[in-house]
């Protein structure tokens, strides 16, 4: 016995029409926010620019805040509404960009930008979202090295001159013992050739 295909390809036919209808449906409704943080966890080194990636969706205009928290308290970094208004904390002025999806990106971080940073996008009808990014700032331990090679190169550079310097003292001191030595050779001669005549 052959199955039935036909039947089988209407049904999910159907049940994709279905679907796309009720997920139409609920994109219709007002207050539904969503809102994805793609990268949770960044990892960042002093100096560096970070980007906090979100995006966000919703059917109205939508108010975005973020928020940093950590162990020296908690500081409201910036607040804007979708094509209106950017409110940036006088904290991050000259440090903080702004994105249409509700992202930012923090310029020459340090290590007092570690901790949690939380973004709330609140959609006009009142329904709200929240998200989390949890930020690591690592000091730059090769600056340390950097430091240390850079002295090593300087002072086997010093070495290396204080050693030619000190061949160039060691010939010229040879040469003057040779000329020393060769005069007083000569002189020598002289007298006893001068001995020698007066005899």
């Amino acid at each position: 016995m052959r199955p039935l295909q036909g039947c089988r390809g209407r049904g999910v036919v159907v049940g994709t029409v279905t679907l796309c209808l009720a997920a139409g449906w609920a994109l219709q409704t007002p207050g539904v926010v969503s809102l994805v943080v793609p990268q949770p966890n960044i990892n960042a080194t002093v100096a560096q620019n970070i980007l906090l990636s979100v995006e966000y969706s919703c059917r109205g205009v939508a108010t975005i805040e973020w928020k940093h928290v950590s162990s020296w308290g908690t500081t409201k970094i910036v607040e804007w509404k979708s094509g209106n208004y950017v409110n940036i904390s006088t904290v991050y002025k000259d440090r903080v960009t702004t994105f249409e999806n509700g992202s930012i990106q923090l310029l020459n971080v340090g290590m007092r930008d570690a901790g949690y940073y939380f973004i709330t996008v609140t959609e006009e009808y009142g329904t709200n979202t929240y998200g989390t990014i949890i930020v690591n700032v690592y000091e730059i331990i090769y600056e340390d090295l950097h430091f240390v090679a850079v002295l090593f190169a300087f002072l086997a550079a010093v070495s290396a001159i204080l050693i030619c310097f000190m061949w160039l003292c060691n010939k010229s001191l040879h040469l003057f013992q040779k000329k020393t030595t060769h005069k007083l050779t000569a002189s020598t001669t002289e007298e006893i050739e001068l001995e020698t005549i007066e005899c």
